[in-house]
């Protein structure tokens, strides 16, 4: 671990003494706060949050069974759904009613378990699509060169920092499609980048990524947090979630059921019966359902 990740992990032990490991407990600066959170298909009850927050600058790991409506969650949060009831906040705005691309904006972007990438385009322009505020697109602005051309050079510049930084420079001009599902996954994580985020949400980041990329990704996710960002992501390999969590929230049934350190979910016997399997001190072990669809 470098002296920076060092740094970064005893700043966040000091921000969280104190808080106890409780189901909707505050936080001492949540970045993201959500209330009353509902949404029901049918009968089916899929997401049903009491009270929830993210502190800022921690990686919190969203844990759960298949089904327990995790990423359903993250379709609520981010705008890609509607919900039945509820109210959540970002940097004490409220977000209720706003869109994907209105959420991003705000500076929460996410990612998705099924990446997606504009298969048909270069990785280069899959970057710059997701570069904000481009005065080119408009049909005025277009017309002025000079008001974009300065504009489309720096978004350039920063989107080759990025894939550099995802070692997918090499890759530039290549279509996206030709990725392998890691290099995807780099490249989506990558373009979140692109709108300079304060937090990053990563829908099952793993799920489907040869072992020779997953300690790539945990450190470009790592890297997140020390850099300053809040990163809160959905994961089933319990190796990776006790290895880089700050935080872990539980998820079972569309609820919360608990909340704490990895130290305190790992003792916690409500969840080691019914989410981490009676193997769960066993290298290797993962939560059942493993890779599946949250």
């Amino acid at each position: 671990m470098s002296s920076e990740s060092r740094t970064a992990d005893a700043a966040v032990r000091d921000r969280m003494a104190g808080v106890e490991p409780a189901v909707g407990v505050a936080k001492p600066d949540p970045i993201l706060k959500a209330s009353g959170v509902r949404r029901s298909f049918g009968g089916l009850t899929a997401v049903d949050v009491e009270h929830l927050e993210v502190q800022r600058g921690t990686i919190t790991a969203l844990i759960g069974p298949n089904g327990a409506g995790k990423s359903t969650l993250f379709n609520l949060l981010t705008g890609f759904d509607r919900v039945d009831a509820g109210e959540w906040s970002f940097e004490g705005r409220r977000l209720n009613g706003l869109g994907g691309h209105r959420v991003a904006r705000q500076g929460m972007v996410r990612t998705f378990q099924l990446t997606k990438a504009l298969t048909r385009l270069t990785v280069l322009d899959n970057m710059l699509l997701a570069a904000p505020g481009q005065v080119g697109e408009g049909f005025f602005g277009s017309l002025v060169r000079p008001r974009w051309r300065h504009q489309e050079e720096a978004n350039r510049e920063r989107a080759m920092e990025l894939l550099a930084r995802f070692k997918l420079d090499a890759k530039k001009d290549d279509l996206a499609g030709s990725l392998s599902g890691g290099q995807r996954k780099l490249l989506e994580m990558a373009r979140s980048l692109m709108v300079n985020p304060s937090m990053v949400m990563l829908d099952e980041p793993m799920a489907g990524v040869n072992p020779a990329l997953v300690q790539s990704l945990l450190g470009h996710i790592t890297a997140l947090r020390d850099e300053g960002m809040t990163v809160l992501f959905v994961e089933h390999d319990m190796d990776v979630i006790m290895g880089i969590s700050d935080w872990i929230v539980v998820l079972a049934q569309g609820g919360v059921i608990a909340e704490g350190r990895p130290e305190d979910i790992r003792s916690n016997e409500q969840v080691v019966d019914a989410y981490l399997g009676a193997h769960h001190d066993e290298p290797g072990a993962g939560a059942p359902g493993a890779g599946e669809e949250a």
